[in-house]
C-alpha cells in the first residue's frame, strides 16, 4: 500500500520512487557512482539479531531524524518548515520572472521539491513517530505547508509562467518528453483547482475543494464510527463476543471470522445500519465532487480523475469491468455452491448463503483441503532469511544488493528501526531504506510504503538520493527464536519492498514524477508483481529454511499454500469488481437517478450475486471512495498488468537478467514520467487489449495440476 499525502498543484503526485537512468543522456554525464562504504552489513544477519541500541558515540553530535539536522528535537519542524516557506518564496519570484524555457519546469519541481521534503516527512512523522511532541510537530507542519500550497494553486501569476510555456507550440516541440510530461502533469494539477477559470468561478472552484476536504475528512472518521444497539435486542449467548457499554452493546467491525453464523450476522445487520448524517456526508462529498469537475471542464468527476491512467477513462473501466464480471460468473457461481455446501454441512438448518458468509467459510474450506496452518510455516521464514531471500532475488534480478548500516544518533525514531543502503554493483549507492518492522505502542496497524525525499537531478549535477519508509506490524523476536513469519507477512513483505525497488531503481529528473508518483492504476503494479516472485518456490527455496535445522521447505507445502489462495478467489474477485463498479457509478453522471443505497443494491445484484441486505448501507463503510474516488478499480488492473508482466519476463526464470534489465529500463526507470501504458507496452513488447487484462485476472485463478500430482505421490 501506498501512502502519500496529495497537495494539489505542488504535492506528490501519487508516491515516490525513482527509475533507471539508461538512455537518458542527459543524466549520464552528471551522476556519479557512489561509493561503498564498510560500514555496511550482511542483510540477513542484521534482522535476526536484535539491535544493539544507540552505538556509544561520545564525540558525535545529535544527527536529527532521517539525518535533517533541524530535526534532532520537535522545534525542529518549525525551523524547516519555515526555511521550507522561505524558500518557496524566492522560487515563486524566479518562476515568475523566468522566460519560459526548460528551465520553468526545473523551477517548478525545485519548489515542489522543497515543499515535499517537509510535508512527505512530516506527514510520515505525525502518524509514526512514538513522542506525542514530534506528532504534533509533524502535524502543524503539515497544516502550514498546506496553507502555502493553497496559495500557490491559487496564484495566476505562477500558472501563467507554466501557461506560457505550454502555449508556445516551438517551446513545446523543443522539449524532452519527460519535460514536456512533468510541465502537463503541473499544468493539469493548477487547472483541476480551477485557476484558468475567471475569478468568480476560481473562488467557487477554491470554496469547492475546501469544502471536499472537510466532507472527505468527516466521511472517514464515520466510516470507522461503532454502531450501538441495547442489550436486550441481542441474543444472551452471543453477547459476549462484542464490547458492552452500560445497556448498550458495541459493534465496532464486521467480526467476518467469527464462528458463529449469528454473531457475524449480528455484527453485519448493526454495523452496516445507515446513519442519517453519514448518508448525508457522502451524498454531499459525491455532489461536491460532481459541481467541481463539471467546473473545471469534465462532464463527470470520473472523467476528471482517471485522466493520464492506464484506462484514461471510465468507458474503459466500465468495460473492463463488465468484462471481468461476465468471465467471473460461472466460476463465482461455483464458488458460492462451494460455500452453501460447507454452511449446510456445518449449520442445516439454513443454508442459505449470505453477504457475512463468504470470508468465514472460504477460510473452512481451505483449511479443510489444505493443511496450510500458519505455524507449520513460520519456522521457515524467520525475518532475517526473508531478507536474504529478497537480497538473493534483486541480486540476480538487477544487480542490486542491501546493506544494513548504522545509523546516526537520533536518524532514527525507534531503535527497532533497521536502516538498509541500497547498491547496485557498478551504480553505486542508489538510495536508503528505513524498515519499520516491529510492532509497538500507538503505531498504525497498517503495512506501507512512505516516500520520504524524492530522487531528481540537482542543478550541481548530483543527484538527490530517494529515501523511503517500508513500514510492517510484525511481532518482535523471543529469546528462543528470531521474528518469524506466517506467508501472509512474508508476501507482505515482498509486496512492500516491490514499491521501495520503485522508489530506488532508477534516475527520474524531476522528483515530481520520482518513483510512485504515478497514475494510481500503474502505481501497484511494481509491489504486486512482487507477489508472483514470493509464491514461486524456485525462489522461496532459495531463503525458507527452519531457523532451528535448517531444513529448506518442502516443495508441496508451498504449493498446497499457493493453490489454497485459489480457493474461492473468483468470488473475492467478483467482490472487488462490484465495489469498482460501484465507486464508478457514484462518480459518473449526476444527478444520480437513485439514492446511493438504492444503487448500491442494484450493483450488487448485477456484479455480485449474493442478496441485498435490507436496511444495510454498506457504502457508509466504503471509506476508500476518499483516497481512491473513481479508481478504486486500480488494484485489480495493476494485477492483472502484473500477471502479465510475470507471465511475459518471468514465469520460465524468475531469475532471468535479461528480462530484470527489460523491466527496469522500460517500467521502473520511468516512475511517473512517462505515460503508463507505453511503459506496459515497453515491457510486454506489445499493447494489451482490455481482453488481455480480463484474461490475465481470470487465467491466475486457474488451478495447477502439478499440486495435486506432487500430493499424490
Amino acid at each position: 500500500m501506498l501512502c502519500v499525502g496529495r497537495l494539489g498543484g505542488f504535492g506528490a503526485r501519487a508516491a515516490a520512487l525513482p527509475p533507471r537512468w539508461a538512455g537518458q543522456g542527459i543524466l549520464q554525464a552528471g551522476i556519479r557512482a557512489r561509493r561503498v562504504s564498510t560500514s555496511w552489513s550482511p542483510v540477513g544477519a542484521a534482522f535476526n539479531v536484535k539491535p544493539q541500541g544507540s552505538r556509544l558515540d561520545l564525540f558525535g553530535e545529535r544527527r536529527g531524524l532521517f539525518g535533517v539536522p533541524e530535526l534532532s528535537a520537535p522545534e525542529g519542524f518549525h525551523i524547516a518548515q519555515e526555511k521550507a516557506l522561505r524558500k518557496t518564496e524566492l522560487l515563486v519570484d524566479r518562476a515568475c520572472s523566468t522566460p519560459p524555457g526548460p528551465q520553468t519546469v526545473l523551477i517548478f519541481d525545485e519548489l515542489s521539491d522543497s515543499l515535499c521534503r517537509v510535508a512527505d516527512l512530516a506527514d510520515f512523522v505525525k502518524i509514526a513517530h512514538p513522542e506525542p511532541a514530534f506528532r504534533e510537530a509533524a502535524e502543524e507542519a503539515c497544516r502550514s505547508i498546506g496553507t502555502m500550497v493553497e496559495k500557490l494553486n491559487t496564484n495566476v501569476d505562477l500558472y501563467q509562467s507554466l501557461q506560457k510555456l505550454l502555449a508556445d507550440k516551438n517551446l513545446v516541440d523543443s522539449l524532452d518528453p519527460e519535460t514536456r510530461r512533468v510541465a502537463e502533469l503541473f499544468l493539469f494539477d493548477f487547472e483541476i483547482s480551477g485557476i484558468h477559470l475567471d475569478k468568480e468561478k476560481r473562488k467557487r472552484a477554491v470554496d469547492l475543494n475546501v469544502k471536499i476536504l472537510d466532507l472527505s475528512s468527516t466521511f472517514l472518521m464515520g466510516t470507522n464510527f461503532p454502531n450501538k444497539i441495547e442489550k436486550h435486542l441481542l441474543p444472551e449467548h452471543i453477547r459476549h463476543n462484542f464490547t458492552s457499554a452500560g445497556d448498550h452493546i458495541i459493534i465496532d467491525g464486521l467480526h467476518a471470522e467469527a464462528p458463529d453464523d449469528l454473531v457475524r450476522e449480528a455484527a453485519y445487520k448493526i454495523f452496516l445500519y445507515p446513519n442519517a448524517g453519514q448518508l448525508k456526508c457522502l451524498e454531499e462529498l459525491l455532489s461536491s465532487r460532481d459541481l467541481l469537475a463539471k467546473l473545471v471542464g469534465y462532464s463527470t468527476f470520473s472523467h476528471r480523475a482517471l485522466q493520464g491512467t492506464i484506462a484514461k477513462n471510465p468507458e474503459t473501466v466500465m468495460q473492463f469491468l463488465e468484462k471481468l464480471s461476465d468471465k467471473l460468473s460461472e466460476r463465482t457461481l461455483k464458488d458460492f455452491e462451494m460455500i452453501r455446501e460447507m454452511k449446510m454441512k456445518l449449520n442445516p438448518q439454513n443454508s442459505e448463503v449470505m453477504p457475512w458468509d463468504p470470508p468465514y467459510y472460504s477460510g473452512v474450506i481451505r483449511a479443510e483441503r489444505y493443511n496450510i496452518e500458519p505455524s507449520l510455516y513460520c519456522p521457515f521464514f524467520s525475518l532475517g532469511a526473508c531478507m536474504e531471500g529478497l537480497n538473493i532475488l534483486l541480486n540476480r534480478l538487477l544487480g542490486i544488493s542491501l546493506y544494513a548500516e548504522q545509523p546516526a544518533k537520533g536518524e532514527v525514531w525507534s531503535e527497532d528501526v533497521r536502516k538498509l543502503a541500497v547498491v547496485h554493483e557498478s551504480e553505486g549507492l542508489l538510495g536508503y531504506i528505513y524498515c519499520d518492522f516491529f510492532q509497538r505502542a500507538d503505531k498504525p496497524h497498517q503495512d506501507c510504503h512512505f516516500t520520504i525525499c524524492g530522487g531528481r537531478l540537482k542543478e550541481d549535477g548530483d543527484y538527490q538520493l530517494p529515501v523511503v519508509v517500508l513500514m510492517l506490524n510484525l511481532p518482535r523476536s523471543s529469546r528462543s527464536s528470531p521474528t518469524l513469519l506466517t506467508p501472509g507477512m512474508m508476501e507482505n513483505l515482498f509486496h512492500e519492498m516491490g514499491h521501495a525497488m520503485h522508489s530506488m531503481l532508477g534516475r527520474t529528473r524531476y522528483q515530481h514524477v520520482t518513483g510512485t508518483r504515478c497514475p494510481t492504476d500503474f502505481a501497484e503494479v511494481p509491489s504486486i508483481l512482487m507477489e508472483y516472485f514470493a509464491n514461486d518456490y524456485r525462489v522461496v527455496n532459495q531463503f525458507a529454511r527452519h531457523y532451528q535445522t535448517g531444513q529448506p521447505l518442502p516443495k508441496n507445502m508451498v504449493s498446497r499454500l499457493c493453490e489454497s489462495k485459489k480457493v474461492c478467489a473468483a468470488a473475492d474477485m467478483q467482490l472487488q469488481v462490484f465495489y469498482a463498479a460501484l465507486d464508478q457509478i457514484y462518480h459518473g453522471k449526476h444527478p444520480l437517478r437513485n439514492s446511493t443505497t438504492d444503487i448500491l443494491k442494484e450493483t450488487q445484484e448485477k456484479f455480485y450475486g449474493l442478496p441485498y441486505v435490507p436496511n444495510t448501507a454498506w457504502q457508509l463503510r466504503f471509506s476508500h471512495l476518499v483516497g481512491y474516488g473513481a479508481k478504486y478499480y486500480s488494484y485489480l488492473m495493476s494485477r492483472a498488468v502484473a500477471s502479465m508482466v510475470w507471465k511475459e519476463c518471468f514465469l520460465q526464470d524468475p531469475f532471468n537478467r535479461a528480462a530484470g534489465e527489460r523491466y527496469r529500463k522500460e517500467m521502473l526507470a520511468h516512475g511517473g514520467g512517462r505515460e503508463p501504458m507505453l511503459m506496459v507496452e515497453g515491457v510486454l513488447q506489445k499493447c494489451p487489449s482490455v481482453d488481455d487484462f480480463v484474461s490475465a485476472l481470470v487465467s491466475d485463478l486457474d488451478l495447477d495440476f502439478e499440486t495435486f500430482l506432487m500430493d499424490s505421490e
